[in-house]
């Protein structure tokens, strides 16, 4: 496969900003575009942005505007935009273009392979990073890194060209061998500190702490570990330790982008999360009484 030269990047959410502005600032405007339909290319494109209270100008395309496809594409919208945006990015997909998906969840995938060829799209999760969008302003303090890989491992030469562009541009990243995995020990974090922290509208140094909320929170984890063996992936006590270590290495009194759309009025990916645990918990005859409660209390029913 050729080298990577054009990167089209679909949402300018935290990690549109986070990741997208570093792979703006290492190949320049011209060969890194953020790409939005004709009506939020009209709202955002006199928009100015600061990055860790930095301006930084961002290269943005309207949709009707693409005349040709990118090398790489890049899906940064959140779980509810997904519908939408699999169709729009069609333009700027092309027979080698190669597309990665940055979003949470253990699906979006499998959405995109709906409409593009599988073996375009490398699975892929973004972890690690405290990054808080406030309107225009991103701040964070780790930066964490995008995991990548192959589920059949039969795509290594689209790995190693997203893996060659992602290091020549400064963004952190690893080749995972066991990517599914990687991506449901990923989703067990979601489940449990996003929706903690939102239903309780509390923060990582609160849900990580000893006491009930953590508690609940290692309740609503475990029951990912039982649907997840259901579907054939093995997760751990190890798990839940891990991801509590890793939320604790995070500013305290941050929080996660769930609760930051349930602060300003948008509209949360519960379903994405607790939503998806009680579905496979249906199939599969497994209780989830954890994600139900985060469920009802988010959603507030």
């Amino acid at each position: 496969m050729k080298k990577i030269e054009t990167i089209t990047i679909y949402g300018l959410g935290a990690l549109g900003m986070l990741f997208g502005s570093r792979l703006q600032k290492a190949y320049g405007e011209d060969r890194v575009k953020f790409v939005m339909d004709s009506e939020r290319y009209a709202r955002h494109k006199n928009d100015r942005y600061t990055i860790n209270d930095e301006p930084f100008a961002f290269s943005m395309q309207d949709i009707a505007e693409v005349k040709a496809p990118a090398d790489l594409v890049i899906v940064a919208v959140k779980g509810p935009a997904l519908p939408a945006v699999v169709p729009m990015i069609q333009p700027s997909v092309g027979k080698d273009t190669v597309i990665i998906s940055l979003m949470n969840g253990i699906s979006s995938e499998d959405m995109l392979a709906e409409r593009y060829d599988r073996r375009q799209i490398l699975d892929c999760i973004s972890i690690g990073m405290d990054a808080m969008r406030d309107g225009t302003d991103l701040h964070y303090t780790k930066m964490g890194k995008i995991q990548i890989g192959s589920r059949n491992g039969d795509q290594k030469e689209q790995v190693e060209a997203v893996a060659t562009a992602l290091r020549e541009a400064d963004v952190p990243y690893e080749v995972m061998e066991d990517i599914r995995t990687a991506m449901w020990h990923k989703y067990l974090i979601n489940v449990g500190v996003n929706q903690s922290c939102t239903a309780y509208e509390t923060d990582y140094g609160h849900i990580t702490s000893p006491g009930p909320i953590r508690d609940e929170m290692k309740e609503a984890m475990r029951e990912v570990i039982r649907v997840a063996a259901a579907e054939g992936v093995t997760l751990s006590e190890k798990d839940i330790d891990e991801a509590i270590a890793l939320e604790k290495t995070l500013k305290p009194e941050g929080y996660p982008s769930m609760r930051q759309d349930a602060i300003a009025g948008r509209t949360t990916e519960v379903d994405l999360f607790a939503g998806t645990v009680i579905a496979l918990g249906k199939k599969h005859g497994i209780p989830t009484p954890v994600n139900e409660k985060y469920r009802r209390m988010i959603l507030c029913d």
